[in-house]
């Protein structure tokens, strides 16, 4: 399966967090799955850290490669397309990371790992 993490079930994967569902839990740790996460989730990360609503114990660019890679996560880069794709989304949801999290999941085939109701609603594939 190929799977796109939100940010904050990236956060929970990282901190062992009891938040993570024991489904996402296993879909994430499973060796047989793709799992990436987005530069999206990188910058909504670095944001948060910079206004001070997200505490990490480095800078978030370090941070996030480090555990990435670490957690044996890919990197999902950014593309035109979807960000693009973002104009014919309806408008479920405000927040713009979880918008192009959705269009690149449309994109590219891939399953979101998120609790987020608001997801759910678009049409794409979620699990949590």
């Amino acid at each position: 399966m190929r799977l796109l993490l939100d940010t904050c079930t990236f956060l929970w994967a990282v901190d062992e967090q009891a938040e993570l569902s024991a489904k996402a839990r296993s879909v994430v740790t499973d060796p047989e799955n793709q799992v990436y996460v987005s530069a999206i989730s990188a910058w909504e990360i670095a944001l948060k850290q910079e206004r001070g609503n997200l505490t990490l114990a480095e800078p978030a660019q370090r941070f996030v490669p480090k555990y990435r890679e670490m957690l044996g996560f890919l990197e999902l880069a950014l593309d035109e397309v979807s960000a693009l794709h973002s104009c014919s989304l309806p408008p479920i949801h405000r927040d713009p990371f979880d918008r192009m999290l959705v269009c690149q999941a449309i994109e590219h085939g891939l399953v979101i790992v998120t609790p987020d109701a608001h997801i759910t609603r678009y049409p794409v594939r979620t699990l949590w």
